[in-house]
């Protein structure tokens, strides 16, 4: 019994040196291991958007005309008068995925510029911190990015006057916002809502699953929140 009770005791102590706390952690390992999970969660989202299909087909990121315009829209399609809205949609879905690919150099360049203190914040923050933080310092450079690339998706198809002129006269009426009465800055100001959603959910994922990131460093480093 006493060997049995001791061996017990080894053990609990074992884990317990083996259970970091991110206390426990060094800055300059804290600041690694959240920097090559971002960088993973940056990449990743990037690759799923920026293919064929990448907004077109997923539900939760695809790109629809907004507003009222979108409502008006739905039932064109339902009275079988779609072909022109679907055109459109299909295009302004492919401009986005044409977009994102420029996204990826920006982010990791944001990421290496994340100081400590931010790190520190970051980890101890929600499951969306790190993307916030990503959304803040770089949404900016990205959607000057983007936007020539949207432009020029959109004006090969000859349906972004059309838009803009419908879109335009629907805002001053109030139908739409100003932000979608112009086609190029509401499909990059959609890309980059699409990608900011795919980055988060990359986060969580690790957040919940420690095991799943890329690096041991981002593994010691997330299983110690």
């Amino acid at each position: 019994m006493i060997r049995i009770a001791t061996l017990c005791a080894g053990l609990a102590l074992s884990a317990s040196a083996f259970a970091l706390s991110l206390a426990d952690l060094s800055q300059q390992d804290a600041s690694g291991g959240l920097k090559d999970a971002l960088t993973q969660g940056a990449k990743v989202a990037v690759q799923q958007l920026g293919k064929p299909g990448g907004f077109a087909d997923n539900p939760e990121v695809r790109i629809e005309l907004p507003g009222n315009l979108g409502k008006a829209a739905r039932t064109m399609k339902m009275m079988g008068m779609g072909d022109q809205v679907e055109q459109l949609e299909a295009t302004m879905n492919k401009a986005a995925e044409a977009a994102v690919p420029e996204a990826q150099a920006l982010l990791v360049d944001a990421v290496k510029k994340m100081t400590v203190q931010d790190a520190k914040s970051i980890l101890a923050g929600t499951d969306d911190a790190a993307t916030q933080y990503l959304n803040k310092t770089s949404r900016d450079q990205l959607r000057t990015r983007f936007l020539p690339i949207v432009k020029q998706a959109t004006d090969k198809v000859g349906l972004a006057q059309q838009y803009n002129s419908f879109a335009g006269q629907a805002a001053s009426f109030g139908v739409v916002d100003a932000k979608s009465a112009n086609i190029e800055s509401y499909v990059t100001e959609e890309a980059l809502d699409g990608l900011f959603k795919m980055i988060a959910e990359q986060e969580a994922s690790i957040r919940q699953n420690p095991a799943g990131a890329a690096t041991s460093l981002a593994k010691k480093v997330f299983g110690a929140l």
